[in-house]
């Protein structure tokens, strides 16, 4: 067989059943989850149960849904506009749908495909929009899996986004000619300021906004998203940065953010590289922040898209002031930093009851300077120590804490591209840590967290860094 040429054996369709009669037969849970789905409508559903199970009878009880204890008769199709039949018993089922046909009324017979006249899809609901996956009976699974990604693509605000797009359409029919002109004004609608004023709960703004949009007074206004792309596997991205990746009419990314992280982007995105790797400066900070403003000043909806979380060592501060500065709208989307991915790789618990109740974030430049920081201390008292871009300063790091007082035997993790299916893992001593400046092969981004904590990691899939180094010298 060739799937891809497969066609459809069913086509799929809507029915308008709005205060209309759609009837299910049943007292179980087939009859439960058809009536649950039908509950996202506002069809009239009458259920023919003479004896439901306690917790179908408890929910259309609460829900108000009209129920006829009887058995089933044939006259209970009249004027139904759908049939489910859902009793469990397979001749019944067949029954019933045959009935229905008799009377030229649309049935379902509950995994009886021959008796079925219609399939029910697994639904994503954001009434008015709805979003229907079928899989013809092939993988019902399969569709409730897919249904729970596009669920979570989906803003939950969408469909008051519609019912607001609903209502303007007489005006917009009266207002504006057909065509390129009103095809414009939909896609500014879904994807502009109206949009952003009902995601932020403001629906009095986002009429405002509608207003002036549709009178051609709102010039199209930039506005800029600082988005963590998290350590780099792109299964880590927030639903809310997929969501602004489709869009931004241009995004600006750092060097370690992965390819496919920057591709979910909506495909006619501008892509621009901004990223700033050691001693290799595609443009300073302050290019970068100028860039992003003059960007938003024309109109464009920008995303900032940042390795880990913007707002750990990922310079938001100075963007957001140039963004305050100059009156631009803008959002944080958080995103997974770099020691938690890490962490989870190593399976450390950050804190630890009884060994480490405190955490510090650092980077081994802080450890450069003559005065050892406040934060130092705390390392000594038992806190476990994240320090990023660890790898050049690592000498520095083991010298300026064992100095401090930390013993020299603190467990030591150190993780290359954590979350990345090319990560490396070793495990040392705060003693050995200086020996991983010998590995030239790492070349991606490199945690070290330090302190006693990280004795209760996973070790089975980390390597000695003694071995490692080993390795090294004798090649």
């Amino acid at each position: 067989m060739t799937y891809g040429n497969r066609k459809l054996s069913t086509f799929p369709a809507f029915f308008n059943v709005a205060e209309k009669k759609v009837a299910v037969f049943g007292n179980g849970e087939e009859a439960y989850a058809k009536t649950r789905l039908l509950a996202n409508t506002a069809a009239a559903i009458a259920v023919y149960a003479d004896h439901p199970e306690a917790a179908f009878a408890d929910y259309l009880r609460k829900n108000a849904i009209a129920r006829i204890a009887e058995a089933y008769d044939p006259a209970h199709l009249t004027h139904a506009t759908l049939v489910f039949a859902a009793t469990g018993e397979a001749d019944l089922d067949a029954r019933i749908v045959t009935d229905a046909r008799a009377v030229k009324i649309p049935a379902n017979a509950v995994d009886q495909p021959d008796y079925c006249d219609f399939l029910t899809p697994a639904l994503v609901n954001r009434a008015p929009v709805a979003v229907a996956i079928g899989t013809e009976g092939a993988g019902p699974v399969l569709a409730q899996m897919i249904r729970a990604r596009v669920d979570q693509m989906l803003s939950p605000t969408l469909g008051t986004l519609a019912g607001l797009a609903e209502s303007y359409r007489g005006a917009v029919d009266m207002t504006l000619p057909r065509g390129a002109t009103r095809r414009q004004f939909w896609r500014h609608f879904f994807s502009g300021r109206v949009r952003d004023d009902v995601e932020a709960g403001d629906l009095s703004a986002a009429r405002k906004s509608a207003n002036r949009l549709l009178h051609g007074t709102d010039k199209a206004e930039g506005y800029v998203w600082l988005v963590g792309a998290g350590p780099g596997a792109e299964d880590l991205l927030t639903l809310r940065a997929q969501r602004v990746l489709m869009e931004a009419d241009v995004i600006l990314y750092d060097a370690l953010v992965p390819e496919t992280i920057v591709d979910m982007g909506r495909r006619d995105a501008e892509r621009i590289s901004v990223g700033k790797r050691k001693g290799c400066h595609s443009k300073s900070q302050a290019e970068i922040s100028a860039l992003i403003v003059e960007l938003a000043e024309k109109g464009k909806r920008v995303v900032r898209l940042k390795s880990g979380d913007p707002l750990v060592y990922g310079r938001a501060a100075e963007e957001m002031s140039a963004l305050r500065d100059a009156g631009i709208a803008y959002e944080i989307v958080p995103g997974i930093t770099s020691a938690f991915a890490a962490a989870a790789d190593f399976e450390l618990p950050l804190t630890l009851r009884g060994v480490a109740s405190s955490m510090v974030f650092t980077t081994g430049h802080d450890l450069k300077g003559k005065v050892l920081p406040d934060w130092a201390r705390l390392a000594v008292s038992g806190a476990t120590i994240a320090v990023y871009m660890g790898r050049t300063v690592a000498a520095s790091v083991a010298e300026r804490l064992t100095a401090a007082g930390l013993a020299t035997d603190t467990p030591v993790a150190i993780i290359e591209n954590a979350s990345q299916p090319n990560r490396t893992l070793m495990h040392s001593t705060l003693k050995e840590l200086p020996a991983i400046e010998q590995l030239d092969d790492l070349n991606g981004p490199v945690m070290v967290i330090i302190g006693d904590a990280v004795a209760g990691a996973n070790f089975t899939h980390s390597t000695p860094l003694s071995v490692a180094t080993t390795k090294v010298a004798a090649a």
